[in-house]
């Protein structure tokens, strides 16, 4: 196998690019590896152009294989790779997400970008597969506006300076705040993805600097390949609009667009206006392809947006570049049976986010790994969510990709597991979509966390910011992008956050990247739209309510000494088996003793109570109520309390007097209060009754014996030990003197 290895040092780390011909069919390919992780990328063009289609036909894999974690994974009759996991899903939109905009759009060969990761280790393989992605791409012949290059960048809490490509282990550390994932070429940034613990703008802008600074080694390194080993690009022409088409728009159309598109909110304008264009060049130029007059449309009004809003700053709805659509929170009322319910309206854009609470068995187990997720956020977008039929049921990487972005804005204000050791599952409904339902399902979702009794730690807001921009130094921020603003503006930056921080950001472009000056005032307009958000939200509803839906399931949590679980647990499982039929429960523990049940309340309630006592170590001193399951009348009586203790009640201390019969204070079966005296050795328990309630006796109408009878004392008590008198001596007619104690 021929092999050239190209390598540099980012993050303390060797990133290295080996070409090699193990697959010399493709277009471009190389296998690049960073510590132990290695992928491989390959890129692949098409020979002829796809007919009947108006978009780029690009396609980006990204495969998983189980041989790369060194295990042989699969469920127990499969044992190959099935479906791609959500993990692998978010990471081929992130490649795809970066290369796409470096495309020339008029290209219909299909192209296909293929991942493969071959060996994963210590470092996330997302960046890396950004970087193979390009240089495959960059060093073969397709065209391709290229290098683009990624790296990760995160923070912890105790430290100032920012983390290069942190690695996995690194990213659970609790103090560990953010993770970036930053792609960008030329000074510029073409995608974010960040997860923050409630992060400041200042920070997220500084982290940008530094990332920069690492993507501009990422290019150089690139650029040098390129220029060694880069083959020729092949030559695509574009087709050119012709003249005929233009002058029936600008005839037809293009004296009353502005007038027609700038008339309110909504997107069903643009369609419909894009529709009649259709139909009219179908009529009137029949020789004409109506899907490359359509994109002369796009075009037009690509160009009239723009305009507007840099010269005259105009917006197809009529509002100011920093003011927001209509709001409207509602928590609850869809239905009772619902653990709770979050409804946010932002314009034309209405999500319903429902909340689910389960115990811990309701959690995911991750493909490929033994982590389990006590938090799920699904987003669904039906197609009458845009005025459309279509398909029902399934999900597609946009879904997934939605929901993984509201899921990760919330992920930091929810409580941790020994404060609400509940399953959480959201299920975000795009209703009617006109701008950033993503956002809209993280407004939704706080909601509906609040709604349902989740103690959150603060209520999350998100908005969507779009761009028109002419150069670097020529451009206007939106706030709150919507319909044509979004299909056809140069940025899409959603941002999450409380009102302390930011929780989360992803940005896409249509452009080759957005400066960083832009992007830190896009951020700090962000934070603006968010406490407006966060107004409407917490006028609804201020705080978490006081208690959960009496729907939902009841989770108690006990703790226990970790060398007790095997008794819980019994042999086989048969006492936990057991105490679940019971009590109609589900117990769960873990490693460190922490018990589980979930169940409704009274079940919970009594299997907990079945848990302590088999748990319970018992002290003297203790106060328990027990019942009496034997009786020796000369001796006293066995009590039994807890769940499976049990000891003897001297006949001396049922009652503070003197007790002929033990039946005269207790009957079998009777309950009673007992508190421990002595634990012997062995693990005997000497009780007694009168130290527990010295009225028992009395409470029962019981009076001690007559004076005289039995014994002696001011009260008339039994004595016990050497206090008891002695029989007469019967050797003789000499009384009996008792000995003086020592």
């Amino acid at each position: 196998m021929q092999s050239k290895e190209y390598s540099v040092e980012i993050g303390g780390k060797q990133l290295v690019a080996q070409f090699t011909d193990l697959a010399d069919q493709t277009n471009g390919s190389v296998i690049m590896r960073y510590e132990d992780t290695t992928v491989l990328a390959t890129a692949v063009i098409g020979g002829g152009e796809r007919e009947g289609i108006d978009y780029l036909p690009l396609t980006v894999d990204y495969e998983e294989r189980f041989y790369a974690s060194g295990k042989i994974l699969g469920s127990r009759y499969v044992r190959r790779e099935g479906k791609p996991s959500n993990e692998g899903i978010l990471s081929g939109r992130v490649v795809d997400r970066t290369i796409r905009p470096l495309f020339d759009q008029h290209i219909r060969n299909e192209i296909q970008v293929v991942i493969t990761i071959l060996s994963l280790g210590e470092c996330d393989p997302d960046v890396l597969a950004v970087n193979a992605a390009s240089i495959a791409l960059a060093t073969s012949d397709i065209p391709f506006n290229g290098p683009v290059s990624a790296v990760h960048i995160g923070k912890k809490s105790s430290a100032s300076d920012f983390i290069i490509n942190p690695t996995i282990a690194e990213k659970e550390l609790p103090e560990f705040e953010m993770d970036m994932t930053l792609c960008g070429k030329d000074g510029n940034i073409n995608m974010i993805e960040l997860g923050g613990k409630e992060i400041n703008e200042e920070t997220a802008s500084l982290a940008l600097l530094a990332g920069a600074v690492e993507i501009e080694k990422i290019q150089n390194f690139q650029k040098m390949i390129i220029n060694e080993i880069g083959k020729k690009k092949m030559v695509i022409e574009a087709k050119t609009h012709s003249e005929v088409v233009k002058a029936l728009f600008a005839d037809a159309v293009g004296k009353t667009l502005k007038e027609k598109l700038y008339v309110g909110p909504g997107s069903k304008i643009g369609y419909e206006l894009e529709a009649e264009w259709g139909k009219l060049v179908a009529e009137k130029l029949p020789d004409e392809d109506v899907g490359k007059a359509k994109e002369y449309f796009h075009h037009q009004v690509n160009e009239l947006l723009h305009k507007e809003a840099i010269k005259n700053n105009c917006r197809p709805d009529g509002r100011g570049m920093d003011e927001l659509r209509n709001l409207s929170a509602k928590a609850g009322g869809i239905s009772p049976v619902l653990h709770g319910t979050g409804v946010f309206y932002r314009g034309g854009t209405h999500v319903l986010s429902v909340l689910t609470l389960g115990g811990p068995k309701d959690s995911q187990t991750i493909d490929g790994t033994e982590k389990e997720k006590t938090y799920m956020h699904h987003y669904n977008f039906p197609p009458y969510s845009g005025g459309e039929t279509g398909r029902m049921g399934g999900t597609n990487r946009r879904m997934i990709g939605h929901g993984a972005l509201a899921e990760k804005a919330l992920i930091p204000v929810l409580p941790t597991k020994d404060i609400f050791p509940y399953t959480i599952r959201i299920v975000s409904e795009s209703m009617a979509s006109n701008g950033s339902t993503s956002m809209a399902s993280v407004c939704g979702s706080t909601i509906s966390l609040m709604d349902g009794g989740v103690p959150i730690k603060a209520p999350v807001a998100g908005i969507a910011m779009g761009l028109m921009m002419e150069d670097e130094k020529t451009y206007k921020i939106l706030m709150d992008i919507q319909g044509p603003e979004d299909h056809h503006g140069d940025m899409d930056l959603k941002v999450a956050g409380t009102r302390e921080g930011i929780t989360a950001i992803q940005m896409d472009v249509k452009v080759d990247g957005i400066p960083v000056k832009i992007l830190g005032e896009a951020f700090a307009k962000a934070k603006t739209a968010r406490l407006q958000i966060l107004d409407v939200i917490e006028k609804e509803i201020a705080e978490p309510r006081k208690d959960i839906s009496p729907i939902a399931p009841k989770i108690l949590s006990i703790k226990i000494n970790p060398e007790q679980i095997g008794g819980i647990i019994g042999p086989g499982g048969k006492v936990i088996n057991k105490i679940r039929e019971a009590t109609g429960t589900e117990i769960d523990i873990d490693e460190d003793g922490t018990v589980f049940i979930t169940g409704k309340t009274e079940g919970a309630e009594k299997a907990k109570r079945f848990i302590e006592g088999m748990t319970h170590v018992y002290k003297p001193g203790e106060k328990h109520m027990g019942k009496v399951i034997k009786i020796l009348e000369e001796v006293g009586a066995v009590v039994q309390f807890g769940i499976n203790a049990e000891g003897l009640v001297h006949i001396s201390e049922l009652a503070p007097f003197r007790v002929n019969k033990v039946s005269e204070i207790v009957k079998e079966g009777e309950e009673v209060p007992i508190m421990i005296r002595e634990i012997d050795d062995r693990g005997k328990m000497r009780l007694s009754i009168k130290q527990a309630d010295p009225e028992f006796a009395a409470k029962k109408g019981i009076k001690p014996s007559a004076p005289g009878v039995g014994g002696s004392g001011a009260f008339g008590s039994r004595p016990s030990g050497n206090d008891r008198p002695r029989p007469p001596f019967r050797g003789g007619d000499r009384p009996f003197t008792p000995r003086p104690r020592e």
